[in-house]
């Protein structure tokens, strides 16, 4: 094999980490964190009378329930939720058909049930429409009514004509509304946030702390309620701070970024990824396998994308195929060596804990989407080096497992206990959701991050490099231009929307609540991360605000 030092590498001029060693030594004000607890628990009893006791009207209970979801705050009543949506579920629906309730309270209750797994019938707002389908046009004068039809839009399955309706009509009023000079302030700022990104598609955390900003200025706000949620909010942000030290810590000491320097090292927004996915307290260490794990994707994807040879990443490829430490040795560079071992260390340390908690059935799904997920990569490779485009249906038979969302599923589900052998069939086994997470995941990506791609290489010509995107392999399949191959990539992600609204739905999920939370809060790193730029190759376009905002910058308090 040719001396490393003579050969070309396809190397990619990566940015920096932007954080460097900024979470390393954090200050962990014990003080603060026990009057934070000390307040939450004082409020929390409450606040659970307020849910269980208090309120008989049904209504007041849903809002009672979409506020503590929106808020960041039901993950401390998710029992007593559930009871109280089971015995709702059965009652509300005829309530909703026999009382005159306005647009605003029928849509609440619609993204209530679905956000919690119940479907209940899109028709409930048929009664704002006339003859043709049409919504009447006296609703546009409700904004909180639209908002919020706008917002329950979102959760539409396939079929669902009158919420595809819903969507356009919405979508057109609100933009035109929020352009008008007689709109406050604060109601422009809520219409343009929704319209920005709806809530059903945005990173809980993430919208917890904006919510909490618009319900502290809503006349109608209930303050024991929001004082919970600011505390809390601070409480789980000390938390967390104190993970990222840990791991970045861990980062440190592993010498990754010497180890690799070809690649991105970005352990502060795997982080981010990772709390996304959950942010509980109980999920810490699930948190710490994820980061771990996603850190090694991304310094693997480097690997074959932006260094390894292709001869060399077959021998890596036959490794990972093996999983066992002894194959090492078998390696022809150093730097595969390190790597290697980094894996087989990592998903050691995962199985060590799940042995533990009596779970091992974990680990074998694990290993068996590292392999799956490395052999597809080699396939690509093999692409690039013999300069063959594939057309998209190739492509994407090969993306489903490159774009790493199976890899992803049992990551996540290994931290968490509610995660039994069953969850793991459920996700590797649900043909129609889990296909329709690896389509987002694979076009998503591919919108934004190979175009990314070519710019920091500064090639103009993607065949110079054998570089193949979907859009290269649709537009040959299909004669189409590179704008309508984005464009029906767009089409193809809000189809697969609808799959995963449906997946998420009584009785087609068979797993706890949590299990489905999780892999759907996936799906919504998705939106952030890669709707609009690649957020974890190039952070500094809007990943470093967002991080600073759920992570360093504290809610003020009182």
């Amino acid at each position: 094999m040719a001396n490393t030092k003579e050969v070309m590498r396809p190397l990619v001029n990566f940015p920096e980490d932007l954080w460097c060693d900024r979470f390393l030594s954090l200050p962990f004000n014990n003080s603060e964190f026990e009057s934070y607890t000390k307040q939450v628990e004082a409020m929390k009893e409450t606040v659970k009378d307020m849910l269980v006791v208090s309120t008989t009207d049904p209504i007041e209970k849903m809002n009672l329930i979409n506020s503590l979801c929106r808020l960041g705050v039901s993950y401390h009543f998710e029992n007593e939720i559930k009871e109280q949506l089971n015995h709702l579920f059965i009652t509300l629906p005829k309530l909703l058909d026999d009382n005159d309730y306005d647009l605003h309270i029928v849509a609440l209750v619609f993204q209530v049930f679905r956000f919690n797994g119940y479907k209940l019938p899109c028709g409930v707002f048929s009664k704002f429409q006339v003859g043709d389908g049409k919504f009447k046009e006296q609703v546009m004068g409700d904004v909180k009514g639209m908002v919020s039809l706008y917002e329950a839009s979102h959760f539409r399955t396939n079929g669902e004509v009158i919420l595809d309706e819903a969507l356009d009509f919405t979508t057109k009023h609100l933009r035109s509304l929020a352009n008008q000079s007689s709109t406050s302030p604060h109601l422009r700022e809520y219409i343009e946030n929704a319209l920005f990104r709806p809530y059903h598609h945005s990173m809980q955390r993430l919208e917890a702390k904006l919510y909490i900003s618009f319900y502290e200025k809503d006349e109608s706000r209930n303050d024991i309620l929001l004082n919970f949620a600011k505390y809390d909010f601070n409480r789980v942000q000390l938390l967390l701070q104190q993970e990222l030290t840990v791991l970045s810590r861990w980062y440190k000491e592993q010498d990754l970024k010497s180890k690799f320097p070809y690649a991105r090292h970005r352990v502060v927004e795997a982080f981010f990824y990772a709390l996304g996915i959950y942010f509980e307290p109980r999920y810490a260490a699930g948190r710490s396998i994820l980061v771990k794990q996603t850190c090694l994707i991304g310094l693997i994807d480097d690997a074959y994308e932006a260094y390894g040879l292709y001869e060399e990443l077959q021998c890596f490829t036959n490794a990972i195929q093996r999983f066992d430490i002894s194959s090492m040795d078998e390696l022809p560079t150093e730097n595969q060596k390190k790597l290697y071992e980094t894996l087989v260390h990592v998903v050691g340390e995962a199985e060590y804990l799940v042995q533990k908690e009596e779970r091992s059935y974990a680990i074998p799904y694990n290993k068996d989407e590292w392999k799956k997920y490395v052999k597809a990569e080699q396939v690509e490779c093999r692409r690039k080096h013999e300069k063959d485009v594939p057309t998209f249906d190739e492509y994407m038979e090969t993306g489903m497992y490159t774009c790493a969302a199976r890899l992803a599923m049992t990551q996540i589900l290994i931290g968490m206990e509610e995660a039994d052998q069953n969850a793991f069939h459920w996700i590797l086994n649900s043909n129609k959701f889990l296909k329709a997470l690896q389509i987002c995941t694979r076009l998503y990506n591919d919108i934004v991050t190979n175009e990314v791609m070519i710019h920091l290489q500064h090639i103009d010509d993607e065949e110079k490099r054998g570089f193949k995107t979907a859009s290269m392999c649709y537009m040959k399949q299909y004669n189409v231009s590179r704008k309508e191959a984005i464009e029906a990539f767009r089409a193809k992600i809000g189809d697969a929307w609808k799959d995963i609204n449906e997946g998420c739905m009584r009785p087609t999920v068979v797993v706890p609540m949590q299990v489905v939370r999780a892999t759907l809060n996936y799906q919504r790193l998705l939106d952030l991360a890669y709707r609009d730029n690649d957020g974890y190759t190039m952070p500094n376009i809007s990943f470093q605000q967002l991080i600073t905002k759920v992570l360093i910058q504290p809610i003020p308090l009182d």
